[in-house]
């Protein structure tokens, strides 16, 4: 019986490395892009990143909501700078070196992915903070469980995070604070920065075929994000599709209940660990999700 093919759902740079793994492991793997993501090119949050980098060694902690929140922060991009001012101000930072974090600073991460951009871009893996490998889940909740009981009264706390950017061009909902208001409980006080923007693909022609076909011939759906969920079902040439032959993996609780709450047909939750999520792709085959 030949394996199904698993459609991967992260953004472009994401998708292509996940794929790469999936084969490795010797799976049939496809990238299926349903969130792009683009630098913040507004002269306000680039004025906010060129701040938050001077006024660094106020902070005790600096937590980044994900992989692209960290690559952002350490390597801004230049090119898309809106005005002469945030042009300066980015050229100011353009080549960011975790050499020039305060000592005392936390860098904290919800799980690997974090973990691995932020050593990526030089940061000593001893200044970082995240869930252990083995955590249930890779998410707020699990870094909190790490870092919840240190004393956090009168101390201040910098989100790096992306925006999600609304079909007509406005900012849509920048994710959960469910952080943020542990933190402002335990008396901190809390400040964002945002260095990304996530918005909804323009499918191709191609794509939006291979999305219908997946819907019905035995693929299996890898969703990392509700948002990548809520922006393929957005498309138009895609409305009123029936998911019910569909299959996917979904690497929270919480995106497994809007597949369902979607109409799709088989939805399995797995941690996003790559020998989890091949395990339950594999349960997914045997029929015992």
């Amino acid at each position: 019986m030949t394996p199904a093919c698993v459609i991967v759902t992260r953004p472009a740079s994401d998708a292509r490395n996940w794929v790469r793994r999936l084969q490795q492991a010797g799976l049939q793997a496809e990238a299926l892009p349903l969130i792009e993501i683009a630098p913040a090119s507004a002269a306000a949050d680039v004025l906010a990143l060129q701040q938050a980098w001077q006024t660094l060694e106020r902070y005790s902690a600096c937590m980044f909501v994900s992989a692209n929140a960290a690559e952002h922060f350490f390597r801004p991009n230049t090119a898309l700078a809106q005005s002469e001012t945030a042009q300066s101000a980015i050229n100011s930072i353009v080549n960011m070196d975790p050499d020039r974090l305060p000592p005392t600073l936390r860098l904290l991460a919800p799980g690997p992915g974090t973990v691995a951009a932020l050593r990526a871009v030089g940061v000593p893996a001893a200044h970082i903070d995240a869930p252990p490998p083995e955590a249930s889940q890779f998410d707020s909740e699990a870094l909190w469980q790490v870092i919840g009981q240190r004393d956090w009264q009168g101390r201040r706390v910098l989100v790096v995070r992306g925006q999600t950017v609304a079909e007509d061009g406005g900012a849509g909902s920048s994710g959960r604070d469910w952080l943020a208001r542990q933190w402002q409980a335990a008396g901190a006080e809390v400040d964002f920065v945002v260095v990304y923007q996530r918005r909804a693909p323009q499918l191709t022609a191609a794509q939006l075929r291979r999305a219908k076909a997946a819907s019905v011939d035995g693929a299996i759906w890898l969703f990392s994000s509700s948002e990548a969920v809520a922006n393929l079902l957005g498309q138009p040439a895609l409305s009123g599709l029936d998911w019910r032959r569909a299959r996917a993996v979904a690497t929270h609780p919480r995106i497994a209940g809007v597949l369902r709450a979607a109409g799709w047909g088989v939805v399995a939750a797995s941690r996003p660990a790559l020998a989890d999520i091949r395990a339950v792709l594999g349960s997914i085959e045997s029929g015992h999700p």
